[in-house]
């Protein structure tokens, strides 16, 4: 289960391994946290060879995960426990050293109550989502498609679709289907890299998203939706009744439901839809 979690509004790469009950953590984006450095990747390969030279044996811990990088693509990355995360974090001088340690273990605390009662995992998102200035109607509605994009991928995992590049693939057709772009292109729009996309959607392309997959999964259920194809076919029909939805709302009101409009910092140039 991959996650972003935050630290200081700065975003790290994560993975929870549920069967041994430990998170990876993404080195290079702990690596740009503490350091600030424009070249994470240049500073952690110094800091491999200077670990390696010393005989340090935190260089066989490293674990490589592929996770999703600023162009979309997954790419092998190198993680640590946080067990020799924090053994990492000692070779770096850093003034957010302390700090970084207490988020860490704030992390692995938060993940054991999650487990224990799942309802606080929601809560915890909407609080992360309140501090980065949501408003509560925004968050409802983002939770809202959040679930029921949960029960569309359980009738997925269901019903021979594997989870990854196949879940990647239905639900870039579903999206295109409805909104006339890519998921790339939406978030290019957005001028989005890293970023989720559906955190940065307004609330009607969160609606319109909703909309899109509920019809795909009660599509998929009325059919008995077996594998990647014909799960395909029905995202297509579910992504239309979307689409024909979202065209009669922007013959009513002359906008485009499909926006460039984000919530990055006011700095960060935004694209207009064409």
């Amino acid at each position: 289960m991959d996650k972003l979690k935050l630290f200081e509004e700065k975003k790290v790469r994560t993975r929870w391994d549920a069967e041994n009950e430990i998170w990876y953590f993404s080195v290079i984006d702990v690596i740009e946290i503490l350091t600030d450095s424009s070249l994470p990747k240049r500073y952690w390969s110094d800091l491999k060879k200077k670990l390696t030279l010393e005989g340090s044996q935190l260089y066989d811990k490293i674990v490589q995960l592929k996770f999703k990088a600023s162009d979309n693509k997954m790419y092998a990355t190198d993680c640590l426990i946080t067990e020799n995360l924090l053994r990492l974090i000692q070779s770096i001088p850093s003034p957010k050293a302390e700090p970084f340690k207490q988020w860490l273990a704030k992390v692995g605390y938060e993940r054991m109550q999650e487990i224990a009662d799942p309802a606080q995992g929601l809560e915890r998102a909407r609080e992360n989502w309140q501090k980065l200035g949501r408003s509560e109607k925004w968050i409802q509605q983002r939770m809202t498609g959040q679930e029921t994009r949960n029960k569309l991928t359980d009738y997925w995992q269901e019903n021979g679709v594997k989870k990854g590049e196949e879940f990647a693939y239905l639900t870039n057709i579903i999206h295109q289907e409805w909104t006339g772009i890519t998921i790339k292109k939406h978030k290019d729009l957005k001028s989005l890299k890293s970023q989720n996309l559906r955190d940065h959607m307004s609330e009607a392309e969160l609606i319109f998203t909703a909309l899109a997959e509920l019809s795909t999964r009660q599509i998929a259920e009325t059919d008995e939706a077996k594998g990647i194809n014909e799960n395909a076919k029905a995202g297509k029909k579910g992504g239309k009744i979307a689409k024909d939805a979202r065209q009669k709302l922007e013959a009513q009101t002359g906008k485009s439901v499909v926006t460039g409009e984000n919530f990055l910092p006011p700095t960060k140039a935004k694209k207009k839809l064409k």
